[in-house]
């Protein structure tokens, strides 16, 4: 398949190198991607270390098919060769970390992100308001849709005129991978390694696209928040929401988890390497070697099959540690034996 851009994320380097192009500028490239196209219930209630780890799920491990190569992936990415690897028994969230479990977090121990240290985050482009959008002095090249939002961050995740006022269940975002390991190191978990993400995404199924089958949909029934439409320019939110659903959105999967595919990208432990199905070990892989980015598993809203068919399964993305956007956060888990202490 053809090499596909990644409307994921970008990263703060991609900023740090930007040209300052205008809001103007932004605009008119994401016209042309325009014409261009044209022509061709709140059940996670967190509020404590102990809760978090108590509400992790328990699965066995085991041997699974692990990547893929069918002609839905990316060679560049290193999303395979399927190949058969062994994951010990582990514990994982059943949800991603939503605001308010993060909330609790930073209450009890005063943590600032790094987008509040920064002093900005990257905000997709539509869902920033036209006030916030007047004010933006910076989008990072290649990736126009978006916007370097001073003041945003997860507390005001589309900038300073924002809040998290009926999101509260929704999965917390501007988190780089460093503050989800902060977070981890508060309840006493970890972030799951690759192999383990995937291994729990698949919900006990093999070789399937998807953490509910093959197919996008079942039975007409949207079974993930992913992008409608023409990317980036219209989202016809025919699954219900136009940025991030709440995190028990949707069916689970065969293990009891939720939005594996869609909704926000998720960090996992690794470092994000192209050569990972190469060179990692077969039993509980993990890609150790610092790259400068880490891996992100799960696909977000913003995906799409026509720009970043990486919903599926066994796609793979990466950012910097540093990085934060509007579309990525993430999950805990925990060894077998943290759980029986």
């Amino acid at each position: 398949m053809e090499q596909k851009k990644a409307c994921c994320a970008a990263s703060r380097e991609q900023a740090t190198a930007a040209t300052g192009a205008s809001v103007e500028q932004a605009a008119a490239a994401v016209t042309a991607l325009r014409v261009a196209e044209e022509s061709v219930t709140d059940s996670n209630t967190i509020t404590s270390a102990r809760e978090a780890l108590d509400a992790l799920i328990a699965l066995p491990g085991g041997t699974f098919h692990m990547g893929t190569n069918t002609k839905e992936g990316f060679p560049a990415d290193g999303e395979g060769p399927v190949r058969a690897v062994t994951v010990k028994p582990f514990r994982i969230a059943p949800y991603s970390v939503t605001n308010k479990a993060f909330h609790s977090f930073v209450e009890e121990t005063g943590y600032v992100t790094e987008a509040e240290r920064f002093g900005w985050s990257f905000v997709f482009h539509l869902l920033a308001s036209e006030a916030t959008q007047a004010k933006v002095q910076n989008v990072p090249q290649g990736v126009p849709w978006w916007l370097v939002v001073e003041g945003a961050y997860w507390r005001k995740p589309e900038g300073e005129d924002s809040d998290l006022e009926g999101r509260w269940d929704h999965p917390v975002v501007h988190i780089s991978w460093n503050d989800a390991q902060a977070y981890c190191d508060w309840v006493g978990a970890r972030l799951p390694t690759e192999a383990e993400w995937e291994y729990a995404a698949r919900g006990g199924l093999e070789r399937r696209m998807y953490p509910w089958g093959d197919l996008l949909k079942q039975d007409g029934k949207h079974m993930c928040n992913i992008w409608q439409g023409k990317f980036p320019v219209k989202n016809n939110a025919s699954d219900g929401y136009i940025g991030t659903a709440p995190v028990h959105a949707y069916e689970p999967n065969g293990y009891g988890l939720y939005n594996m595919s869609g909704n926000v990208w998720e960090w996992v432990a690794d470092w994000f390497s192209p050569a990972y199905h190469r060179t990692t070990s077969d039993n509980n892989p993990y890609y150790s070697k610092e790259t400068g980015k880490r891996s992100m598993r799960g696909g977000s809203y913003l995906c799409h099959r026509s720009y970043c068919n990486r919903y599926r399964v066994a796609a793979r993305s990466s950012n910097t540690p540093d990085s934060s956007t509007g579309n990525c956060g993430f999950r805990i888990a925990a060894d077998a034996e943290t759980m029986t202490e």
